[in-house]
């Protein structure tokens, strides 16, 4: 792999910081649309897929089969037309969802072909400061460990991170660790009585590992909105980005609509409801949604975005499940649109934007 020995202070054209798929897509993009490959910086502590990798292999997909594949063709710098893996993924129904852990192993190939056209830098960018250079209205400076890189242009593709309701006298597991089919058998018992917060589906797939996997003694689930599943229509789908899919979809309707199991309660998330049910709980899982990962940008963490074009500042955008797109459907309903082919997709749309943009 092609990895850093610039000096402090090396300048390129463009920085990426991430390296999960929403990184890789948009490196993808820049190569295809004649980016040259040594001009840009790509920045991650691991080159591991990102937390879709390394945090949610275990999670059956809302994506299916057919949309990952698509994804992996779509950028001709991916070079998979010239891998001769057999990976399991492309035995599968392209019409189904699939375990993350299927996609994978295929980025993470794709990841070593990009390595060596672009410059890795293996850190972790730890704060971004702009100035003014003499040939560019703007420059970003960014610190990386003991060292700093400049670019004209950055794309934050920084992934997000589960939130918390902290709520007092229950004991916490995290999303991550709920999600991980390996770690959920080591963090609960079969004793436990569990309080899983949201409908989504995160929350439906920790739900029914907890059931069937754990067998804990029983689950409380604590809810906002109803269930949503994803509709199928012609030419679109409704409740494309909030809606359960495939196989978690199906025992939803299966064993939540109806024949829900006797140690399966649901209830409304109120004040009232927490303070009747959560002291029998003695465990919680918060599976509520995520926050954008933060990073210092000219000393400001909460960074705001334009969520039509991922603008963040002059030659600072932003990409990913951190600064999704945001986009009305045929109802008329807004939409923050989250998954692989939608990254991909958008960044179709939005790269040469950012090409076009002066700094």
């Amino acid at each position: 792999m092609k990895e850093s020995t610039h000096q402090h202070g090396a300048q390129f054209e463009w920085a990426v910081i991430g390296a999960g798929p929403a990184g890789m897509a948009t490196i993808g993009r820049l190569i295809d649309a004649g980016v040259n490959g040594k001009s840009i910086a790509w920045i991650d502590p691991h080159f591991t897929v990102g937390d879709f990798g390394t945090k949610w292999h275990s999670v059956s997909s809302n994506t299916r089969v057919g949309l990952f594949v698509k994804f992996l063709h779509e950028c001709k710098c991916f070079h998979y037309d010239q891998c001769h893996k057999k990976f399991a993924l492309h035995e599968m129904d392209p019409l189904q969802t699939c375990e993350l852990s299927y996609m994978v192993e295929p980025l993470k190939w794709v990841t070593d072909q990009l390595r060596e056209q672009v410059v890795c830098f293996q850190e972790h960018a730890g704060a971004l400061n702009s100035h003014k250079s003499l040939a560019h209205a703007r420059v970003w400076n960014i610190a990386l460990g003991n060292t700093a890189i400049t670019s004209h242009k950055v794309v934050l593709a920084l992934g997000s991170q589960p939130k918390s309701l902290n709520l007092a006298g229950v004991q916490e597991i995290s999303v991550t660790d709920a999600l991980n089919a390996q770690r959920l058998s080591q963090c609960f018992l079969p004793s436990d009585t569990v309080a899983v917060f949201g409908a989504s589906h995160s929350a439906v797939w920790i739900i029914r590992s907890l059931l069937e996997r754990c067998g804990v003694k029983r689950v409380v689930n604590f809810y906002r909105n109803p269930l949503r599943y994803a509709q199928y229509l012609d030419g679109w789908i409704r409740h494309d980005d909030t809606g359960l899919k495939g196989t978690t979809a199906q025992w939803a309707r299966d064993n939540i609509d109806v024949n829900c199991p006797e140690n399966l309660h649901r209830v409304p998330s109120t004040p009232e409801n927490h303070a009747k049910h959560l002291p029998d709980c003695t465990k919680a899982v918060y599976a509520v949604g995520f926050t954008p990962r933060l990073i210092s940008v000219d000393g400001e963490m909460n960074l705001q975005y334009n969520q039509e074009n991922g603008a963040i500042a002059p030659g600072l955008f932003g990409v990913g499940i951190a600064f999704p797109e945001a986009r009305a459907n045929r109802d008329g309903v807004v939409e923050h649109r989250v998954g692989l082919w939608k990254f991909m997709e958008y960044l179709g749309e939005v790269v040469p934007l950012w090409l076009a943009h002066k700094t």
